[in-house]
């Protein structure tokens, strides 16, 4: 036993004087520089549009059901919960690690050993009991009880703990981040099923109306007071309407095709409210403070969760330079005869032991993935800064244009106003034979296209709006 406890002091001693002599690496504190600037635009308004909920905010219950399917079923979504138990068991497992591992055993075995060995010449002179000399071959029945347990003296499964732990909130957000993408998503897809309805309302009205004009043509070609040449220009225009009109058709089957497709659905027609084109999203767009991301932006607290975990990676791996001190027990039976094995004390083994390492030979190796933690520490900080950057710069870039959209908004339903006047001054002017054929047809294009602009232009507005509610970290509460 002595000499046990002599071993001990010198393994102990002998770690302690290398933990002296050795230098461990210092940890790197990176500093966050960039600081999010105060207002927007010199805006210092705090009300938020982001805790708004997203179906107070969109207000069509058509829209609601699509988003509610789209949260049900959505396999990305899905896929990403997934990755939360990944990182949940992860935790489990982490913890698991800082408790001792204890096992039971029950083994039997048989052995012989050569005479002429200290061995085989000791049992042949041992006697279990007067008389009655030790088996041979000898055979080995146990049931034991193991304990091994790492102290975790430096924090180093404590903090790896944490580090799995704080991965999980980042999964969490990042299940937040894929929640507001999607329901930005699907209503964008929305306004854009909405939007090409429209859209073929316009081209519909628009052809009934250049039937109207091609029949009058025939009528003056009868009359002599065009030529066959001014016909073919307005079937031709009919003809023209009609082709754009199969295009909408198909960018329609296609884009109830990426919202089936967002919903985890074969293609189902999609029930929608035309109307919600002019009525949705009218109200103010209140984008707060730039401070308040930190807080509403599910992609901005994920980085930042993952800058704490990095920055516990690197305590895990500078605690690799120091000692690591274990313990291990075990208590149990052992006989070479089943009978025997409940014979106490006879039968009865313990044993407790203790050991103090510390890295010696592999100090490089460990050197290396404290560098790389470092490293991998430095790159979650520029990913934070960058994530918050461009967190502001979509912001900033969303309100300057939804500003300029409503103002085109504004100046292209003046456009269609005029143009749609200019229509029937065209056609009285062509009856009475003081406007040429030609600007009939001008301005019929003219008044197509600028009612497809302003549909699109609405659309566009609409999707800023809902792309300003996902940018300030709305939809995913």
């Amino acid at each position: 036993m002595l000499k046990y406890i002599n071993r001990k002091i010198l393994a102990l001693s002998l770690a302690c004087f290398m933990l002296a002599s050795c230098k461990v690496p210092q940890v790197l504190e990176p500093k966050i520089t960039n600081v999010v600037p105060g207002t927007y635009h010199n805006n210092p308004d705090t009300a938020n549009l982001a805790q708004v909920n997203w179906r107070t905010f969109f207000g069509d219950q058509d829209l609601s059901n699509l988003i509610d399917t789209a949260l049900l079923r959505n396999q990305e979504l899905q896929i990403t919960l997934q990755d939360i138990d990944i990182s949940r068991n992860d935790v489990r497992l982490r913890q698991a690690a800082r408790l001792p591992t204890v096992a039971a055993r029950l083994g039997a075995g048989l052995e012989k050993v050569g005479r002429y060995t200290s061995q085989g010449a000791g049992d042949a002179t041992t006697e279990i009991t007067p008389g009655k000399e030790m088996p041979d071959p000898l055979a080995d029945f146990a049931a034991t009880i193991s304990a091994n347990w790492e102290v975790d003296l430096w924090k180093k499964l404590r903090n790896s703990k944490k580090a799995a732990l704080t991965r999980y909130l980042s999964s969490v957000e990042g299940k937040n981040f894929v929640l507001s993408n999607l329901v930005a998503e699907v209503a964008n897809a929305y306004f854009e099923l909405v939007a090409l309805d429209n859209e073929l309302d316009v081209v519909q009205q628009n052809i009934a109306i250049q039937k109207d004009a091609l029949e009058i043509v025939k009528v003056q070609k009868q009359a002599s007071r065009v030529t066959e040449l001014a016909v073919q220009k307005f079937r031709a225009e009919v003809l023209k309407s009609q082709d754009i009109k199969y295009d909408l058709l198909q960018q329609i089957t296609e884009t109830e095709n990426r919202i089936n497709f967002l919903l985890a659905r074969y293609p189902t027609p999609i029930r929608r409210n035309k109307a919600s084109l002019q009525n949705a999203l009218s109200g103010v767009v209140a984008s707060g403070i730039p401070a308040q991301l930190l807080v509403n932006r599910p992609d901005i607290r994920q980085s930042e969760l993952e800058l704490q975990a990095a920055k516990l990676d690197v305590a895990v791996a500078r605690a690799e330079f120091y000692p690591s001190l274990a313990v291990s027990a075990n208590l149990g039976l052992q006989a070479f005869k089943p009978s025997y094995l409940f014979k106490l004390p006879e039968s009865l083994l313990y044993g407790l032991a203790g050991d103090l390492a510390a890295p010696l030979i592999n100090r490089s190796a460990i050197k290396v993935e404290f560098k790389t933690a470092n490293a991998r520490q430095l790159q979650a900080m520029f990913n934070y800064e960058r994530t918050v950057l461009n967190a502001y710069m979509e912001v900033s870039n969303q309100l300057s244009g939804i500003e300029n959209l409503g103002k085109r908004c504004e100046l292209k339903s003046t456009q269609v106003e005029a143009l749609t006047k200019s229509i029937d001054l065209a056609n009285d002017l062509f009856r009475s034979a003081r406007a040429d054929y030609l600007e009939v047809l001008m301005t019929q294009r003219d008044v197509l296209e600028s009612r497809l602009e302003l549909i699109e232009t609405k659309k566009a507005q609409l999707n800023a709006i809902v792309n300003m509610y996902k940018y300030l970290g709305g939809g995913w509460n």
